[in-house]
């Protein structure tokens, strides 16, 4: 048996959809967050400690991806699509938007290495590349969710998850998307995440 509803039914049923956002968004920020990521000790490309949750993530819209320096394989052109990324954004990142990328090779991607990579390819302020210990960065990638489900795929860095995570801290939203996406597409999903 078929189910009518009324044109004004519907209508009044759609004009409920935006309460129903309001309140989620009226609601207080999630306490979540602190559970669900880990808050590690890392450093910066400008060798400045910091705390992982507490420093770069808590209260943040972010995007997050893994890279290594000496990678030839994805990370060049995920990196030069990321630079259009922080572009488009323009002054709010740094500001408002905050970008990070984490190395997979830790032990090789010391500070002094990211900060030849952030020079190199013209990464700006607001876009913060991270190193720490092997156990830290490892944690940060399960934790994540950049680990492969095959553990063979998995322990080779070569073939690493090209996503970036996207992401609103305070509201507990996330996504991910191929971080070689149409930069515009990018840019789209981070403006889902700023309410």
């Amino acid at each position: 048996m078929a189910i009518m509803i009324t044109r004004r039914a519907l209508m009044a049923s759609l004009a409920a959809v935006p309460l129903i956002g309001a309140r989620a968004a009226a609601a207080p920020p999630s306490a979540g967050g602190r559970r669900h990521f880990p808050n590690p000790t890392l450093l910066t490309q400008d060798n400045e400690r910091v705390a992982f949750y507490d420093d770069l993530m808590k209260g943040k819209i972010v995007l997050v991806n893994f890279f290594y320096v000496e990678c030839a394989g994805i990370c060049p052109a995920a990196t030069a699509n990321l630079i259009t990324v922080q572009k488009m954004l323009g002054e709010r990142v740094g500001r408002d938007i905050f970008m990070y990328s984490i190395t997979l090779k830790p032990l090789e991607d010391r500070p002094a290495q990211l900060k030849m990579y952030q020079e190199m390819h013209g990464i700006k302020p607001g876009w913060t590349l991270l190193t720490g210990s092997a156990d830290d960065c490892e944690l940060l990638r399960r934790r994540l969710g950049f680990a492969d489900i095959d553990p063979v795929v998995d322990r080779d860095t070569a073939n690493h998850i090209g996503v970036v995570l996207i992401g609103n801290e305070r509201l507990d939203s996330w996504m991910a998307c191929p971080v070689q996406s149409d930069p515009k597409q990018i840019v789209k999903s981070v403006s889902w995440m700023d309410r």
